[in-house]
């Protein structure tokens, strides 16, 4: 198990939802589901990032100091840093560094079963993985598991690891567009049954999938864990009414997730472009509930989706007190 010390910064004059404190206890929570130890955490106030290594340079020196005594292996950011940021601060550091994208992306692929869904993960860790090659320790036949450790290949190598990841970015495209045109007709055929459909939409851990389970006995698994499941699930019930619908268990949303890593999962959300209702689970015990109320209704907004009829549950309500 990695040691990891976390990284965040306050930026002056920057308004959010989020405290830097509450990030970065959602930083904890990512990097225990990736399955880091974390034993430590700073956060620095700055007017701006610095451009070439994000901290200020007394900053990463402290935390090099830390990095000998508490034996730490891995320093993850709450900010996406660039690929030269990432690769001064490993130099400087001495140890590997990711930024919260790269550790999302990490989980994603732990967490992705189906095909499709590993599809899409592959495509999200390929697009984050290519502008960041230039630091990469070894090439790529010995990265291809993931994101991780930076260095620096020959020039040779390269521009041929940059050819095959955009050949394998190209292949994936393909993939996924064939799984687009097979979900297409799957909906086609609905719309002929006249079954509504019903995605449940929600921040990470609120509870979907066990709504899920709850209505429909889907078996999906269901722990207290950020992202715990990931691959779309389709379950049709029949209401009372007799109507019959699909239910289905989406991905769920964090805050800060690039659009790049959203649209990787376009075939997936664009179940919610035909749903007839959106139900959003909350979860009301979470002491950030607001703030994750407000990014899902960000991320729907970003994916036109704003003015769907919308359901709220509220999940949750025996952990209030």
């Amino acid at each position: 198990m990695e040691v990891a010390h976390l990284v965040g910064v306050s930026l002056a004059a920057t308004e959010s939802s989020w405290s830097p404190a509450d990030s970065l206890a959602e930083l904890r929570q990512l990097a225990a589901t990736a399955g880091a130890r974390v034993t430590g955490s700073t956060i620095q106030a700055l007017r701006a990032p610095n451009p070439r290594s994000y901290l200020g340079a007394g900053k990463v020196a402290e935390l090099a100091m830390r990095r000998k005594e508490e034996g730490v292996d891995l320093f993850i950011f709450d900010d996406e840093l660039s690929p030269s940021q990432a690769r001064n601060l490993e130099q400087e550091l001495g140890a590997k560094v990711i930024d919260r994208t790269g550790l999302v992306l990490d989980i994603f692929g732990q967490r992705a079963h189906t095909y499709e869904g590993r599809l899409q993960v592959q495509l999200a860790q390929y697009e984050y993985l290519l502008p960041r090659l230039a630091g990469q320790w070894t090439h790529l036949s010995r990265q291809e598991g993931g994101v991780g450790a930076r260095g620096g290949p020959g020039e040779t190598q390269l521009e041929i690891d940059r050819r095959r990841v955009r050949e394998r970015i190209a292949d994936i495209k393909r993939d996924l567009e064939r799984v687009r045109r097979s979900r297409s007709l799957h909906r086609a055929r609905r719309l002929d049954q006249s079954i509504a459909v019903v995605p449940l939409v929600g921040y990470t851990n609120a509870g979907k999938s066990t709504l899920l389970n709850s209505v429909t006995s889907a078996g999906v698994l269901a722990e207290d864990k950020l992202f715990a499941t990931l691959d779309p699930t389709n379950r049709r019930i029949r209401l009372p009414s007799g109507r019959q619908v699909i239910l289905t268990d989406t991905v769920g949303f964090i805050q800060r997730l690039p659009p790049s890593v959203v649209a990787a999962f376009r075939a997936t959300l664009e179940e919610l472009d035909v749903a007839d209702l959106l139900v959003q689970v909350v979860d009301v015990s979470h002491p950030d509930c607001p703030a994750q109320a407000a990014e899902v209704a960000g991320v729907l907004a970003s994916l036109h989706l704003g003015e769907k009829p919308c359901v709220t549950v509220l999940n949750k309500v025996d952990r209030l007190t």
